[in-house]
């Protein structure tokens, strides 16, 4: 299928910065970033993960941005995923956010310790990035430098606590004065998949109470699973503390779905989706259209406050994605505007 024409209207808000500049903070929010606006207005997100380049060129970050142009509010940029080296997170995030993209920085305890860890927070925020995704982070063995020495200073709850107290306390860790404390909006994992089952809401608890504010989900194959899970989330009143942002992505064939499954810690697969797969005459089609499928799904579960798309080396579906699910109802996400050179409208929201 061919990629959807990019939109020429772009969704601002009535107090709109020059390019680059940041909104200005509203009552109630922690930071000025887009990401928190559209989920606090009640909006269903979309976000996805941008791989960052192998190389220190400006140009190939902004490439891989462009594709999603007025398709996501705000993209992921991944720190050392897999435990492989690629540009920063807070490299990728600060070039993006001074083009006015809005970014999700991850921040990972693999790499650094405490120091280094708060002094990336503070850098990255005078740099304009203001959600910030906090993961303890894959070990070492993942990757292709084994021999790497990890650091796990932090894990993700205490990281979170860091943060939470940089932003709310003026403070660092170490009780340190800040004269200007970082406006973030925080984020954490969750993964509602994989066994205790049981154990999963308490887990999303305890982030929450460490400073989450919003978290993305681990891929989700299993509704049925996710729905127990969301039942869960709403006993606990959870669901009016935090947005979710549940992960989706296609899968390209039953043999990737079959290795994912196998190879890939955390991610569950059922088998119904494998044999569907297996039975399609054109599987990276069907894997589209069972990821469309899933995304309308989410649309209607209650608590349920966006979707995070991963598509690893099919970015370039995300768009089509998109639009085949209906799921942004007409609302266009900002981007900046390249579109073939046509001048563009500016709506209010």
């Amino acid at each position: 299928m061919p990629r959807p024409k990019l939109r020429i209207c772009k969704m601002v808000f009535t107090d709109e910065p020059d390019l680059g500049q940041p909104l200005p903070i509203l009552p109630g929010h922690t930071s000025p970033g887009r990401l928190e606006r559209v989920l606090r207005r009640g909006e269903f997100a979309v976000t996805t993960e941008m791989s960052p380049p192998d190389s220190a060129d400006p140009e190939e970050v902004y490439l891989r941005a462009r594709i999603f142009d007025g398709y996501v509010d705000a993209m992921n940029s991944t720190d050392g995923s897999g435990a492989n080296c690629h540009m920063s997170s807070v490299g990728v995030c600060s070039l993006l956010t001074r083009r006015g993209y809005a970014t999700v920085m991850q921040i990972s305890c693999r790499d650094r310790n405490r120091i280094a860890i708060q002094g990336d927070v503070l850098g990255a925020a005078a740099m304009g990035v203001t959600s910030m995704l906090c993961l303890t982070g894959d070990g070492v063995q993942a990757g292709d430098q084994a021999d790497a020495i990890p650091v796990f200073d932090l894990d993700c709850m205490s990281l979170l606590n860091a943060v939470r107290t940089m932003r709310d306390e003026s403070r660092l860790l170490s009780g340190r004065h800040l004269t200007a404390p970082p406006k973030v909006f925080l984020g954490a994992a969750a993964n509602p998949f994989v066994p205790p089952l049981d154990y999963r809401p308490a887990r999303l608890q305890k982030k929450i109470e460490a400073g989450a504010q919003f978290v993305q989900t681990q891929y989700c194959f299993d509704i049925d699973r996710l729905q127990s899970y969301m039942a869960q989330v709403r006993d606990l009143g959870l669901h009016e503390k935090v947005f979710i942002l549940v992960g989706v992505g296609p899968l390209a064939s039953a043999r990737a779905a079959r290795w994912i499954r196998e190879h890939v810690p955390g991610i569950h697969i059922p088998d119904a989706v494998i044999e569907r797969l297996a039975k399609a005459e054109k599987p990276k089609l069907e894997g589209m259209k069972l990821c469309i499928e899933m995304i309308q799904q989410l649309r209607e579960i209650e608590g349920v406050s966006g979707v995070h798309i991963m598509a690893y080396r099919q970015e370039e579906a995300v768009a089509e994605i998109i639009d085949a699910s209906g799921v942004l109802q007409g609302r266009v996400p900002w981007s900046p505007g390249r579109a073939d050179g046509q001048q563009q409208t500016r709506a209010s929201a």
